[in-house]
């Protein structure tokens, strides 16, 4: 199960920047502008909200579990939640938590 949470990693890593560097490439590198696309309309600000909130908890729990159990290298899913995504963030988790630790 382990490298399934890896793939889906590498996979929510892929797939989404895929988008965000065609979009760039389309409309130019100006984040502010991307933000602004981003709520175009409610469905898509439903979306943002719904992934921050997602992004957050999962935040929370890294935390939580990374001071219970003193795995630090489970940190490193939080800059990849939020520099990458959710869908990188959470199976990269995974990943290093069903990690031996040896």
């Amino acid at each position: 199960m382990r490298y399934v949470y890896l793939a889906l990693a590498v996979w929510g890593t892929i797939h989404p920047m895929s988008w965000f560097i065609t979009w760039f490439n389309e409309n130019g590198y100006d984040l502010m502008a991307m933000v602004d696309a981003w709520h175009a309309n409610a469905a898509t600000s439903g979306l943002v909200w719904d992934l921050t909130v997602a992004a957050t908890a999962l935040t929370v729990w890294i935390i939580a579990e990374t001071v219970r159990t003193r795995r630090w290298r489970g940190l490193i899913a939080i800059p990849a939640t939020f520099c990458i995504g959710v869908s990188c963030g959470l199976p990269l988790y995974l990943f290093l938590r069903t990690g031996n630790d040896t």
